[in-house]
């Protein structure tokens, strides 16, 4: 698939709004989080400016941007819609939340409530963001048990960073979120490396000789292509990248997205102030800068079946 960056951009950045978002909502309301007005503002401030901004970039890869609203009108049977719908449920607990940690410092009571409501609602709308991609079957590298796990703890993992960043700032320093957000890049960082192994074994279950119904009839190729020049589906759905250089900014995601993050936050929990912050600055730039090319890649190196058509022997 061709990697629009407004997709890139949006799934990006929504997913570490909403897993900033989450943590807030579950660490505050288990008044594991100084209930200060300042550090709230500032996180879910930042945490639904992430959301908002991911969100409005997500409509600039549609033709009619100003009709983005209609697609959330048919929430029974898109994804799409649902995503939509979640993403505006979800602002309404988070600013109950916001109101009682800012304006009253308090996040307990109805506010907790509040806060663990919008981190449920946070997740929701990422594994909805997810179902998108795994719901569309002609494309095996979504439509598989990892995608959408692996979107919603990498939100997570987006998300423990940021609250790492976010207590360090404000001197809060909490040994629990510091090692949650060691286990949370681990845990990323494995079922990253799976999903990449499965669909490097794995191939679509279309061929050209299923397409036309001559299973038996062995190797089947195509002997003129169906167009001379790049068509609209071509382009989009037959984006075509190098392995090597798959593999290059695979390693580049390895390196920067989950490697030198684990070790910078893990360094965190040994030492304190601002080489702490700097640790944990470092971790959450690295981290954002891997998540990206991940995210290049989960669009890039995605094939639909509509390729068999064009000249492709498999998916």
């Amino acid at each position: 698939m061709h990697p629009a960056f407004s997709v890139i951009f949006f799934t990006t950045c929504s997913g570490a709004g909403y897993g900033l978002l989450a943590m807030m909502g579950i660490w505050g309301a288990a008044g594991m989080l100084p209930s200060e007005r300042w550090m709230g503002l500032s996180g879910l401030l930042f945490a639904l400016t992430l959301v908002t901004v991911g969100l409005l970039a997500s409509t600039f890869h549609l033709g009619r941007p100003e009709r983005a609203w209609r697609a959330m009108t048919q929430w029974r049977s898109s994804w799409l819609a649902r995503e939509g719908v979640m993403a505006v449920l979800t602002y309404i607990p988070a600013a109950l939340f916001g109101l009682g940690w800012v304006w009253f410092e308090d996040t307990t009571g109805l506010w907790a409530v509040a806060g663990v409501v919008s981190a449920i609602l946070a997740w929701l709308t990422v594994i909805c963001t997810a179902k998108i991609y795994h719901s569309l079957r002609p494309i095996h590298q979504w439509h598989n048990d990892w995608t959408v796990p692996s979107y919603l703890l990498l939100s997570i993992m987006s998300g423990a960073v940021l609250m790492s960043v976010l207590v360090h700032l404000f001197g809060a320093e909490n040994p629990y979120i510091q090692g949650l957000t060691v286990v949370t890049l681990a845990l990323g960082w494995g079922l990253k490396t799976l999903y990449w192994g499965f669909n490097k074994r794995s191939s679509g279950l279309p061929t050209v000789n299923s397409a036309i119904g001559i299973d038996a009839a062995g190797d089947v190729s195509v002997l003129e292509l169906p167009h001379t020049s790049d068509n609209y589906l071509m382009k989009e759905m037959g984006y075509k990248v190098a392995q090597k250089h798959a593999d290059k900014l695979r390693t580049i995601s390895h390196v920067t997205g989950f490697a030198l993050p684990l070790v910078f936050s893990a360094l965190a929990m040994f030492i304190d102030g601002y080489a702490a912050l700097a640790a944990v600055v470092l971790a959450w730039g690295l981290c954002s800068l891997g998540i990206i090319v991940e995210r290049w890649l989960f669009f890039a190196e995605a094939k639909h079946t509509v390729n068999l058509y064009y000249g492709a022997t498999k998916v």
